[in-house]
Parts: C-alpha cells; structure tokens; sequence
C-alpha cells in the first residue's frame, strides 16, 4: 500500500492531506486517485512527484510496494 501525501495546491484540490493507495507505477497512481476528482486530475499536470525522497519522473518505472510519494504543485516565489 503507498501513501500519498498532498501539498500547497494539490491538498486543496484532493480535499485532504494524505491517503493510502494501491498502484504498481505512477501512472496507475495518477489514474487511480484522480478518477473521480477533475480538479485534482488538472492539478497533477503540474505536479512534480517523490517517491520516498526520490524525484520521479517516468511514470511507467515500478513503484516500492510500501513507498510514500509526495505531490508536490509548483511553488511560487521571488
């Protein structure tokens, strides 16, 4: 089972902070705790992904069974 952990815009857009998920690679992730959120389905096109620490970027890789992977929207700054 992962943990996702939502941040900033993606936490408002999930409508939580964090929950538990089953998903083999990160697209299955994306689909499957977006399926019926629109809102947060918009929000991860923007989203840059770590998995326990790790930035992720192929979403096709295999994910650790146990892994906890943070959303993390763009930030803002200046």
């Amino acid at each position: 089972m992962l943990l996702v952990r939502y941040f900033a815009g993606a936490r408002a857009a999930a409508g939580r902070t964090e929950e538990k998920a089953e998903a083999a690679t990160l697209a299955e992730l994306v689909a499957a705790i977006t399926a019926d959120r629109p809102r947060l389905a918009s929000v991860l096109t923007a989203c840059s992904f770590l998995v326990d620490g790790t930035s992720w970027r192929d979403r096709e890789a295999p994910l650790p069974a146990t892994a906890t992977v943070d959303v993390l929207p763009p930030f803002a700054g200046g």
